[in-house]
């Protein structure tokens, strides 16, 4: 048996089918980024959705007058008279209750789709704080929200003082974003 030469048109035959299954996979492949890419900022936004929900009872809760999980007596036994009463100690303050932030502004960049955030934080606690979270919420012209970004900052803030942070690159925001308002959400003793 001799190997023989293929005709020229079966190898051209071959090379389409090739370069057109890989068109077909490198396809597949684009659309399935694209839709991860969509989807991204939906997958995050439902992170916070319990929360507010969570909020939303209890403050429909406290309008009615009903008791909140947060309000309604525990299951513990009631002492009786020949008991001691229980001590509870007090729960040490929350590094959120001596911080602040005093002022607060946003601008867009990277093509209009990143939201920087310029705010100053202030310390009035007895020590210094760090890995402070913040959550903005972003809104259009007419005050109808739109998502929410949270961002945790590893640097810390001394104690009775002040620290300004420019430009903070809090995440990507809707093109029709218009308002911005950040808030604290937890903080860590240094």
């Amino acid at each position: 048996m001799r190997w023989q030469k293929p005709a020229e048109g079966e190898v051209m035959t071959k090379r389409v089918r090739s370069i057109a299954g890989l068109g077909a996979g490198l396809a597949a492949v684009m659309m399935a980024g694209g839709l991860a890419w969509v989807m991204w900022p939906t997958l995050s936004d439902a992170e916070d959705r319990p929360a507010s929900l969570q909020s939303a009872v209890i403050q429909s809760a406290e309008e009615t007058g009903a008791p909140t999980p947060a309000t309604a007596p525990a299951d513990a036994a009631v002492p009786d008279a020949g008991q001691a009463p229980v001590t509870t100690e007090a729960a040490p303050a929350s590094p959120l209750d001596g911080l602040r932030i005093s002022s607060q502004s946003w601008r867009r960049g990277g093509l209009g789709s990143k939201a920087l955030i310029t705010f100053t934080l202030r310390n009035a606690n007895s020590y210094a704080v760090k890995d402070i979270e913040i959550a903005c919420a972003f809104a259009r012209r007419d005050g109808s929200h739109l998502t929410d970004r949270k961002r945790v900052i590893g640097e810390a803030v001394e104690m009775r003082s002040r620290k300004t942070f420019t430009r903070l690159h809090v995440g990507f925001v809707n093109v029709n974003a218009d308002k911005a308002k950040c808030a604290l959400v937890a903080a860590s003793r240094v």
